[in-house]
């Protein structure tokens, strides 16, 4: 099991983001948290990247030398230096820097710089269109390709855990089947995925388990082929009655 979440209380001053989130995530598996706007998704990744605090609750995560860390009161270079690796919602690349200066700030925490070539053919072989742009500012990339810049970022920095969050967001609908196959594509290298995705049948599709949050709770959880199933997730996620 690489992370292991427990009771976690996350608040917003006297709004409670998240009330009580216990969940697992085992190594080499797709993890998929779905649910509407405001259940706490976002807030749930960027708590185990070390962005923000909880109140109460336990954040276990297995670093690469097999020893159990506590991440909630780590800070966020550290737990990026550890293997845990967030693309943000939103992408939030560096606009103003070239491609290759994006996906050399992914690997900033690294210093085996020698082996830093594995990364960067393994991201060009995923997105050539990122080869192609290498020395192009960021700021001028089509959105699906500022996506692709954010994940081979993320990949940069050769994370054990890779924190998704909204990969499809603003995407046309042959750009996000792109993605999704590298997603899977990274997956059956050996990377763990915990993802955050609006699109709850291609996060469920691709998937090996589930969540599902609202209002700050996980209201159901299991295996992604049984909650396709489910009748109250095609009814609320999947637009089926």
């Amino acid at each position: 099991m690489i992370l292991k979440i427990k009771n976690l209380h996350v608040h917003y001053g006297a709004i409670k983001a998240l009330k009580g989130i216990s969940l697992e995530v085992n190594d080499g598996e797709i993890v998929t948290l779905i649910g509407p706007n405001g259940a706490g998704k976002t807030t749930l990744l960027r708590t185990i990247s070390g962005l923000l605090r909880p109140v109460s609750g336990c954040i276990l995560y297995q670093d690469n030398k097999g020893q159990d860390v506590d991440l909630e009161k780590r800070p966020s270079h550290w737990i990026v230096s550890h293997g845990v690796a967030q693309v943000p919602e939103g992408r939030l690349i560096f606009h103003n820097l070239s491609v290759q200066e994006n996906l050399e700030m992914g690997a900033f925490s690294r210093c085996d710089g020698t082996k830093i070539k594995v990364e960067y053919d393994f991201v060009f072989h995923l997105f050539p269109k990122l080869k192609e742009r290498l020395f192009q500012n960021a700021g001028t990339l089509s959105g699906g390709e500022q996506q692709m810049l954010a994940v081979g970022r993320a990949l940069m920095a050769k994370p054990r855990l890779l924190l998704l969050d909204e990969p499809s967001l603003g995407l046309a609908p042959t750009l996000v089947q792109q993605i999704f196959k590298a997603l899977v594509e990274i997956n059956k290298q050996g990377m763990t995925i915990l993802l955050v995705e609006q699109d709850a049948f291609l996060a469920l599709k691709c998937s090996q388990r589930a969540y599902v949050l609202e209002t700050g709770e996980i209201k159901l959880q299991g295996l992604s082929c049984e909650l396709l199933k489910n009748s109250d997730v095609q009814k609320a996620y999947l637009g089926r009655s």
